[in-house]
């Protein structure tokens, strides 16, 4: 055994690269409360006020405060940075400064212009000319082969937030095992790897070697950095700050490398909670300690910046990254996965202040000790930080070492890996089935062409008929749009880091999703219940409806609507299971917006239901704004009926109240807040962001944001500083309904 693995029960890891065996070999689940949980230390206040100066003067600078408008962005780029070198006790940075971000040109060379551009920087000519003559970008492939079906299907916004110009994300490297292994031994085990391909050259094994070879060259240049810092991670990390610091530099040249829509961290508490404990018991380290180890992770996380186009904020607002870090569940032996570290990662939303990033994630389980689920409730009540989804449901997909990508999407870590592409505007494509495949609002002829429904009247089944029509025509186009992206992808942006911190024999998620599902479901809901008269405009195309009568709407736990929405999602993800993906990848969808339900509803003409032309659609499976008339418990059972199985890429519900509805006091609002978590996934639902707030709050930061710099608030799978968001966004958040009653 080697000496940095001292004290650590033997296994299966020792011989082969396995950190779920680790894990379960040595990890203690913590049953306890919060009472040995310390404040910051000193080094990390002064650091964090540090930091919070700076992140002041980036909200004051438009919110980019430092571009390096001249220097590619790769593992090895710049030199090393500090916030102020003597109080870190966790090192790294992006680039040499703190917050300064870098251009990330692979991705595309036009999209990097433009955000230099936007916050008045120049690229140098040279480094412009090199990308314009000599190498091509993902984006320039991309777009050489794009059809005119999809160039315009993309224009008109039916298919919108394509990874066509950035970092795809959605892939988790798992970062623990430079910490478990040192650097030396994932490259011996790669180059193995690689060796055993020479046997056979097929088209998919020289890929694959090609991808080693990167793969490599990687691991190579993260040694190169750290030793940069004068750290050496060729070898296991001997102490608990060493394991921190080896599994901070795997993530900082990952989200070096890669500008991803989400750069996720996995599932590292119970994975560090096994070196803290052994320090601890050594007497090495405090518990004080212990919390600043933490805490200075944290706040590093805090700092990850990109560079990104104004457009691309209009989708993912907020400036988020997605730094999701998953605590809790239970494993398949039936032992809960809560640990000190833990209650640790979640102190500091106390010590640091709430913060959107890491994006925390509880894994719900009935497994789940009282103890912790009361401390994750209390914090949801006063932070609104956190999401929780539902790890009963998951462990049977994924076992019990997996992590969330992005904002719900699980899989397991270092096994399985994720091919992401935005989603599509179903309730736009609804209008396409009315007025004959041509878009509502542009006249142009997008979708499959058939006349304009003509009579007095929306009959049910034969707009059920053209909708199913029109739903096999998007499926086929999305998916051969998605295949020709990451192939482009994989060709010119390939996430060298982070694939080689996987086996080199994955499993391939290919990321499908939807937006505008609720106002869908009501459309037609609409049309089987009630009366609505098609409107002609001047074009002869139905731009308005007249609705007589009533009818169900999703969010009311009234199955004549939700079964419409579950009749949905079934039929469309079976049409995109007809068409192969990219790599054999699985096809998976989810019903997730972003904050996207703002900019897809401005592509919306009036809908059946009665929602009218540019209002925002609802933010994932959400009911529409104002809809759920019967209370926060049938809602939650409306969005509990949506299976899973046919949306395993994740089932996303914000729910929102006001802190009286929970309760007078501060204990009945913990309790009413976890019965209603325990009654909504016992259903098998799937996702719930938690907020607890008040809508005058809200008001008043949008009027007062220097108040407010550290609001934070759930959208739509992920958190934000609410003052971040544009005014339009903000505008949707408060028209969103804030229960008043369970």
């Amino acid at each position: 055994m080697q000496a940095a693995w001292s004290g650590f029960k033997a296994g299966r890891w020792m011989h082969e690269i396995d950190v779920r065996d680790f894990i379960q070999k040595n990890y203690s689940p913590y049953d306890g409360d919060s009472g040995f949980l310390t404040g910051p230390g000193e080094k990390t206040s002064l650091l964090w006020r540090k930091c919070q100066d700076l992140l002041q003067k980036e909200r004051e600078s438009q919110g980019v405060l430092l571009v390096d408008a001249d220097t590619p962005i790769s593992i090895t780029s710049h030199p090393p940075g500090y916030i102020n070198r003597e109080l870190e006790k966790i090192v790294g940075l992006q680039t040499d400064k703190a917050l300064k971000r870098a251009i990330n040109i692979y991705g595309g060379l036009r999209t990097t212009l433009n955000a230099c551009r936007a916050y008045g920087y120049e690229p140098d000519k040279k480094l412009r000319e090199f990308f314009e003559k000599h190498r091509r970008t993902h984006n320039d492939g991309v777009f050489a082969v794009y059809t005119p079906e999809m160039r315009l299907a993309r224009k008109v916004g039916i298919i919108t937030g394509l990874p066509d110009s950035y970092g795809r994300g959605r892939i988790i490297g798992d970062y623990r095992r430079v910490s478990l292994y040192g650097v030396d031994f994932l490259i011996k085990a790669k180059e193995n790897d690689r060796d055993w391909l020479n046997r056979r050259m097929t088209t998919e094994s020289i890929q694959l070697r090609e991808d080693m070879a990167g793969q490599i060259k990687s691991l190579q240049d993260l040694k190169l950095m750290a030793k940069s810092y004068d750290y050496d991670i060729s070898r296991p990390a001997s102490t608990a700050a060493e394991t921190v610091q080896h599994l901070y530099f795997a993530y900082l040249a990952a989200v070096k490398e890669q500008n991803g829509a989400a750069m996720s961290l996995g599932r590292v508490s119970t994975f560090l909670d096994i070196y803290l404990e052994r320090d601890l018991r050594s007497g090495r380290i405090t518990e004080n300690e212990a919390q600043e180890l933490i805490d200075q992770l944290v706040i590093k996380l805090r700092l990850v910046r990109h560079l990104r186009t104004l457009e691309y904020s209009e989708i993912f607002a907020g400036d988020p990254n997605w730094v999701t870090e998953s605590l809790g569940g239970s494993g398949t032996d039936g032992r809960h996965l809560v640990c000190k570290t833990s209650y640790r990662f979640l102190q500091t939303l106390k010590n640091l202040g709430a913060a959107p990033e890491p994006n925390m994630t509880i894994l719900w389980s009935r497994n789940l000790p009282r103890k912790f689920l009361e401390f994750c409730a209390k914090l949801s009540i006063s932070t609104s930080a956190l999401q929780y989804e539902n790890d009963d449901l998951m462990r049977d997909y994924y076992g019990d070492d997996y992590g969330i990508a992005c904002c719900v999407s699980a899989m397991r870590l270092g096994k399985e890996t994720q091919l992401f592409g935005a989603r599509c505007n179903l309730a736009k494509l609804l209008l396409y089935a009315i007025n004959g495949g041509k878009d509502e609002i542009s006249g142009q002829q997008v979708g499959v062409e058939m006349s304009v429904y003509d009579g007095d009247k929306l009959e049910f089944d034969e707009v059920m008929r053209r909708f199913k029509i029109q739903m096999e025509w998007l499926a086929e186009l999305y998916v051969n749009t998605m295949n020709l992206i990451h192939y482009m992808h994989d060709k010119y942006a390939f996430e060298y880091m982070q694939m080689a911190l996987h086996n080199t024999f994955v499993k391939h998620f290919m990321a499908f999703g939807i937006a505008g599902l609720s106002v869908a479901a009501d459309s037609l809901s609409a049309i089987k219940y009630a009366r609505v008269r098609p409107i002609k405009d001047e074009r002869g195309l139905v731009s308005d409806f007249a609705i007589e009568g009533e009818f169900p709407k999703f969010g009311n736990d009234d199955d004549r609507v939700d079964l419409l929405a579950v009749e949905i999602i079934h039929t469309f993800i079976h049409q995109l299971k007809r068409h192969p993906a990219y790599r054999n990848a699985q096809h998976t969808l989810s019903i997730l917006t972003i904050t996207s339900n703002v900019m897809y509803g401005k592509h919306t003409g009036t809908t059946p239901d009665g929602r009218k032309k540019g209002e925002p659609l609802a933010p994932g499976a959400n009911p529409l704004h104002g809809r759920e008339e019967k209370g926060a418990i049938a809602a939650c059972n409306s969005v509990a009926k949506l299976p899973y199985e046919d949306a395993r890429d994740g089932i996303s519900f914000t729910f929102s109240t006001v802190p009286e509805a929970l309760g007078k006091s501060e204990e009945e609002r913990v309790n009413n807040l976890l019965a209603l978590l325990e009654g909504y996934f016992v259903q098998d639902a799937h996702h719930m962001n938690v907020n607890v707030l008040n809508v005058e709050t809200l008001k008043e930061a949008m009027e007062h944001p220097e108040k407010y710099p550290d609001l934070t608030i759930r959208v739509s799978g992920y958190a934000v500083h609410f003052t971040r968001l544009n005014r339009e966004q903000q505008e949707e958040i408060i028209m969103r309904t804030f229960y008043r009653r369970m």
